[in-house]
């Protein structure tokens, strides 16, 4: 069984700053990334916010905003592998696109369908008000042809069965060459965090394809990081997708997340892969 990549997503996308410590600025960023990296984390997944006083709950598509935050995360971690996000909501992808450009990553995430983003709360009352993430196939082309323009590779964001179903498909009518699977887990409105259903989708899936679960939740989707270690998938985890630790206490920070990851591929029989190693799993340049 192949090492384990480690991931970490650094901090999401509106996650307030003021209630949880995600990183915001350059320096925030690649000190966390720095903890993560020790930890055992070759990738960062990266998401770029607002960087004016009382705003960084909020995303920012600045190309200059983007490239000093990376610039700051590889200049503190050797040989990062950094994974841009690029999801936006309606047809308007420049933003994203400008970014890819400004950062040009090893890796991008390219939201691959549809979805109802969907909560609701214990009274019955919607968390914010119901939206669609919505990932046409002709948007989806286009986050690929800028992908494949500024040589990020792209893993491809499931949030249900049916849009990991779709991916070999994007393949066959050669929108790309390869697959690489992230199955996005614990979104209300999404696939649950469910290790049964983790070990169904991996017969939907090219089978040559890399894969891993991005797991969203508290303490009850660490047995699911666990199955995945196990079944040979690489591993995600950060202050983007949980504040807590497997003993259900609050995560300090992105390096303990990672660390608690790391433990899970040991457990399983598996080391954890460094960035070189990393590339050479996920068929990226040396």
């Amino acid at each position: 069984m192949d090492k384990a990549v480690l991931t970490c997503a650094l901090n999401g996308v509106l996650t307030n700053p003021k209630q949880h410590p995600v990183p915001v600025t350059p320096a925030q960023m690649a000190a966390s990334a720095r903890e993560a990296y020790d930890a055992g984390a070759s990738v960062m997944h990266v998401h770029f916010r607002m960087q004016q006083p009382d705003m960084g709950h909020l995303p920012s598509w600045e190309p200059q905003v983007a490239a000093e935050i990376c610039a700051a995360i590889r200049n503190a971690c050797p040989g990062v592998i950094i994974n841009q996000t690029t999801g936006v909501i309606g047809p308007d992808v420049s933003g994203p696109v400008a970014c890819l450009k400004a950062v040009r990553p090893e890796i991008a995430a390219c939201n691959a369908g549809t979805l109802n983003y969907l909560k609701i709360k214990k009274d019955g009352t919607w968390a914010w008000p119901p939206m669609v993430f919505d990932n046409p196939v002709e948007k989806v082309q286009t986050m690929l042809d800028a992908m494949a323009e500024t040589g990020a590779h792209p893993e491809f964001e499931c949030f249900d069965v049916g849009i990991a179903r779709s991916i070999d498909m994007y393949v066959q009518a050669g929108m790309c060459d390869h697959a690489h699977y992230n199955f996005v887990m614990g979104v209300a409105s999404g696939m649950p965090a469910d290790m049964r259903l983790l070990e169904l989708l991996l017969d939907y899936k090219n089978p040559a394809a890399p894969w891993q679960a991005t797991l969203i939740g508290r303490a009850e989707i660490w047995p699911v990081h666990q199955k995945a270690a196990e079944l040979g998938g690489m591993l995600r985890t950060g202050l983007e997708d949980t504040f807590y630790l497997p003993d259900g206490e609050r995560a300090p920070g992105n390096g303990a997340l990672i660390a608690a990851l790391a433990e899970c591929a040991r457990r399983a029989g598996r080391d954890v892969a460094s960035p070189q190693e990393a590339r050479a799993i996920m068929g990226l340049a040396p």
